[in-house]
C-alpha cells in the first residue's frame, strides 16, 4: 500500500532485455531497503530484485510494460518514487495500491508558475471511476481532480508538486500511469453486479 506522496526522484541508470522481462535499474539509495521491498516507481508496484550501494534493480514483465510507460523509459530519465508504507506511519495522501489501470495522455498544460494545470485523457472504460474532487494518482502523484469532461479530466499542480516530482516536466503526448481511486472502482463495481443481477 502507498499513498501517492512522492518522496523523490532518481534517475534510470540502465534498461535491458531479459527473457520475458525488461532489466531497469534505478540509481537510488534509501535507508532501509533491502532485496524483496516494494517501490512504487511511477507509480507502479515494484518489487526490489537487487539492493546495492546507490543502485536498484528490478524486473519487469509484459503485463506491466503493456501497461504502464515504464518500457518507454531510457538512460537518464527521472521517474517518481515512494516506498511501501509501514504500519502506523502517517497517512498524507489517499489510498494507492500500485496496480496502475492503464495510461492518461497529457492533451493540454495551462496555467502559470503558481498552478500548473494538466488535461488528460483517460481510456474510455476508466473514465466512470474518475469523478471531481475524487482522488487519481498520476504516475505515482496523489492528485485532486478539478474538472471532468466525459473521459477528459483536470488536475492542478501547486509549486511543491512540480519541485518534487517529475509531472512538470512532461510534454504533450506522455503517457501517464493512471490508478483511479480504489473507493470509486469499489462502489462502480459493486453497483453494475447489482445492475446486471436485478435484470436476470
Amino acid at each position: 500500500m502507498f499513498t501517492g506522496i512522492v518522496e523523490k526522484t532518481a534517475a534510470v541508470a540502465s534498461v535491458a532485455d531479459g527473457p520475458g522481462f525488461k532489466r531497469l535499474i534505478v540509481l537510488l539509495d534509501l535507508d532501509g531497503l533491502k532485496t524483496g521491498h516494494s517501490i512504487a516507481i511511477n507509480g507502479v508496484c515494484l518489487t526490489a530484485a537487487e539492493v546495492s550501494p546507490h543502485q536498484v534493480v528490478f524486473e519487469i514483465v509484459k503485463e506491466t510494460l503493456d501497461k504502464t510507460n515504464l518500457g518507454t523509459l531510457s538512460v537518464g530519465d527521472l521517474v517518481n518514487i515512494e516506498r511501501a508504507m509501514k504500519v502506523g506511519d502517517r497517512f498524507d495522501g489517499h489510498f494507492v495500491q500500485g496496480h496502475v489501470d492503464g495510461t492518461a495522455n497529457l492533451m493540454d498544460i495551462g496555467g502559470g508558475e503558481e498552478e500548473r494545470r494538466l488535461t488528460l485523457e483517460a481510456p474510455f472504460a476508466l473514465a466512470k471511476y474518475i469523478v471531481p474532487k475524487g482522488s487519481v494518482t498520476l504516475d505515482g502523484v496523489s492528485l485532486t481532480v478539478a474538472a471532468v469532461r466525459g473521459n477528459m479530466f483536470e488536475v492542478a499542480l501547486i509549486p511543491t508538486t512540480l519541485g518534487i516530482t517529475t509531472l512538470g516536466k512532461k510534454s504533450i503526448g506522455w503517457p501517464f500511469n493512471l490508478e483511479t481511486d480504489i473507493v470509486s472502482k469499489t462502489i462502480v463495481s459493486w453497483l453494475e453486479r447489482q445492475q446486471g443481477s436485478s435484470s436476470q
